[in-house]
């Protein structure tokens, strides 16, 4: 369904109950709404209302051709305004990678309007200064694909030149099947790009993993040939203003739960990561990590995920 907000358009897929209570899922990078397939029909025969864009500048949502249109009041405006025009007051914001990171600083900018977060993959990351110079200070001459993704052009360029391969390329890397038994050789900063960084550990075999059908991403390569990735890429390029904007907030009072795969990458490289959240969160109810599961986390193991989803969902507030 499309459906006007925030000064622009967005596709959404909805289901259930409009009169039940509003779940919003919120994809990642690089994504659309078709990486919650798994959870949009047993949510909704749990009596929730589904809400799952393609978020600004994905697939056939409306991508405004500036940068700074991709930054994080733009973002909440966005979910914000789904709610406005679904008739919902507040809902729970399950938000994946990109998405964890907007629901994280929704529930800091507007606390009213979450009932609940259930993130996935991104622990609550309360940075201690713009995300990017810690990113430089950590990496020095070594890749790192966030300070590759800031110039505009470059990674469009790689990204673009075969969708199908970046995709595939993408999926399987990031995944619990791409997952790297050894720590793979640094790269220089110069001279490479995202997919080589997605590389390292190996190439990319030619069957698809198990939880990927080639109808899945035929649907991604679709998605990204009809979006191109400027406006994805450019989430990223906000990632020091968004700092900037929320920094001096506090961090969400409200319910929170995390979901993660002990194979994914952004958890499994930063011991402490999640258990941090018990700390930095004032109402943290639990983390579940799912064993064997790389960074696609709700695609991978669906049905593992789906119980810890809904238990979570069970113990959010009602009212």
């Amino acid at each position: 369904m499309r459906r006007a907000v925030n000064g622009i358009e967005l596709d959404v897929v909805e289901a259930g109950d409009p009169d039940g209570r509003a779940v919003v899922l919120c994809h990642g990078f690089p994504e659309c709404a078709h990486s919650w397939r798994h959870q949009i029909e047993p949510l909704a025969a749990a009596g929730y209302h589904v809400l799952a864009p393609d978020q600004r500048g994905y697939g056939r949502s409306s991508a405004p051709s500036d940068v700074e249109a991709y930054g994080i009041d733009h973002l909440c405006g966005d979910l914000l305004g789904l709610l406005a025009v679904t008739g919902h007051d507040d809902a729970v914001f399950v938000g994946h990678d990109w998405g964890a990171l907007v629901v994280w600083d929704l529930a800091r900018l507007h606390p009213s309007r979450v009932r609940a977060v259930v993130n996935v993959s991104v622990p609550y990351t309360p940075w201690p200064a713009p995300p990017t110079e810690l990113m430089r200070a950590q990496f020095g001459d070594r890749f790192f694909y966030i300070l590759y993704f800031q110039p505009v052009g470059p990674a469009e360029a790689e990204l673009e030149a075969d969708v199908e391969r970046t995709m595939r390329t993408i999926l399987w890397a990031a995944s619990g099947d791409g997952f790297p038994e050894h720590s793979p050789e640094p790269l220089p900063a110069d001279g490479h790009g995202f997919l080589d960084a997605m590389l390292t550990a190996g190439p990319v075999p030619d069957e698809l993993p198990a939880w990927l059908t080639a109808d899945d991403l035929a649907t991604y390569v679709d998605s990204f040939e009809a979006s191109g990735f400027f406006g994805p890429i450019s989430w990223y390029r906000n990632l020091d203003a968004n700092h900037e904007r929320v920094k001096d907030l506090p961090a969400p009072s409200m319910p929170t739960w995390f979901i993660g795969g002990t194979r994914d990458a952004v958890i499994a490289s930063r011991p402490g990561y999640v258990e941090s959240m018990e700390t930095s969160l004032p109402d943290h109810r639990g983390s579940t990590m799912i064993d064997g599961v790389g960074h696609w986390t709700q695609q991978e193991e669906p049905d593992e995920f789906n119980r810890a989803l809904l238990a979570a969902l069970d113990g959010a507030p009602k009212s």
